[in-house]
């Protein structure tokens, strides 16, 4: 493995950190800046919406900037982002440290799996992406009950100066360890855009947002579901969500080792899967055992279609791949956001707390849709290319 990949890791694991620890924080930020829980939660919408939008706008920005060099200023952004946050003396000012990180995090996955699939031989590129995502599962593990637990003990000021901490060693990683790797001769923004209008590519995305918002339609009600029907106890939910983010991990380098070997047939396998256990979410939330390994399950399955979705887009973009990949990681966050929305609007009209894994695997069943029709329009295209390949031939021949 290059070196390098374990420094995109490291940012990766400290992007990881910051956008999910403040949720176990919101309690502590509110009663701080005596705001509501509900306003305190602006912390977690602000991010997620910067994700989205800065993720190609920041692409887009740095479509002239080596990629190595554009990859630190991401990642001096992310600090400077996290050291407002921690330093903030308002609400509103930490609400604008959020975003300010928020807008590194897309453009850093995006651009971070185009030089981490650079790095390797062909056969290993959904590999070597896996390996920089594997910084963002294990930070589900350790980072954030860890971040939580000192921004309890020591004030979650503290958590997010340590944060930036992260932060620098990963700039300090990338600049020591990353290789500078030429920009490809002749390649500008337009290019980056033309791939976003490559259906293939759109319908990657489509897969994106509705397969990962399958995943999150079910665990961002988890603690409900959990402690109301499955009769776990508040503090048990800390570690369903760590087992959740085990199984995070587990399915991110599982998906990254078959994607590189069979892509499409590893999409329907975990798509198909995720929507089955999604739908069985149902009936094994009413007990404390079933419940916990499915929460596994529903990790494994939902993070290792990342790897093969995030290769299956560069695959298309055909040359130009940075926007559309730093584009997708925004499509990850818009799934997020949808399901959740979705999720509640299932649990508000009265259908009860397991009624998000219906949408979930609703979601995921859709996904897989998807992916057999982008499958079978491969296959159409092909087909037309091998018939008007004799003709170009004979026509070729006939000029000569």
């Amino acid at each position: 493995m290059p070196l390098a990949l374990l420094a995109l890791a490291i940012g990766a694991f400290g992007i990881g950190t910051t956008e999910f620890v403040v949720m176990g924080l919101l309690p502590q930020v509110a009663a701080d800046f005596h705001v509501t829980i509900p306003t305190a939660g602006l912390l977690v919408t602000g991010y997620a919406l910067g994700v989205l939008f800065g993720a190609p706008l920041m692409t887009a920005l740095g479509t002239k900037i080596p990629r190595k060099r554009m990859l630190m200023l991401l990642m001096g952004l992310f600090v400077l982002g996290n050291l407002l946050s921690a330093l903030a003396p308002s609400f509103g000012l930490m609400l604008v440290g959020r975003i300010v990180t928020s807008l590194a995090h897309g453009a850093f996955f995006g651009i971070g799996s185009v030089v981490a699939a650079e790095l390797v031989a062909p056969e290993k590129k959904a590999g070597a992406i896996a390996t920089m995502f594997t910084g963002l599962t294990v930070a589900n593990v350790v980072g954030v009950p860890l971040g939580t637990y000192i921004g309890q003990a020591a004030g979650w000021r503290t958590t997010f100066a340590l944060v930036a901490g992260l932060g620098v060693v990963g700039l300090l990683g990338i600049a020591k360890l990353v290789p500078a790797l030429p920009r490809p001769e002749g390649l500008h923004l337009r290019h980056e855009l033309a791939a976003l209008r490559n259906p293939q590519v759109l319908l990657a995305m489509a897969m994106t947002v509705l397969g990962f918002g399958g995943v999150f339609a079910a665990i961002t009600y988890i603690a409900p579901m959990m402690t109301h029907v499955a009769g776990f106890s508040d503090s048990a939910v800390t570690w369903l969500l760590v087992l959740f983010g085990v199984g995070m991990v587990i399915g991110n380098l599982v998906g990254g080792r078959f994607a590189d070997r069979t892509l499409m047939p590893m999409l329907y396998t975990t798509l198909g899967g995720l929507a089955v256990v999604l739908g069985v979410f149902t009936l094994t939330a009413h007990s404390e055992m079933l419940a916990a390994i499915t929460v596994l399950l529903v990790g494994a399955l939902g993070f290792a279609t990342v790897p093969p979705l995030q290769k299956r887009v560069l695959d298309q973009a055909h040359g130009a791949p940075t926007l559309a990949s730093a584009v997708n990681i925004g499509a990850f966050n818009l799934g997020n956001a949808l399901s959740a929305w979705l999720g509640g609007l299932v649990i508000a009209v009265g259908f009860g707390y397991t009624s998000p894994n219906w949408v979930g695997a609703l979601l995921a069943a859709s996904a897989l849709g998807l992916a057999l029709w982008s499958a079978a329009l491969e296959r159409r295209d092909q087909r037309t290319a091998v018939n008007a390949a004799p003709g170009l031939v004979h026509s070729e021949l006939n000029s000569r």
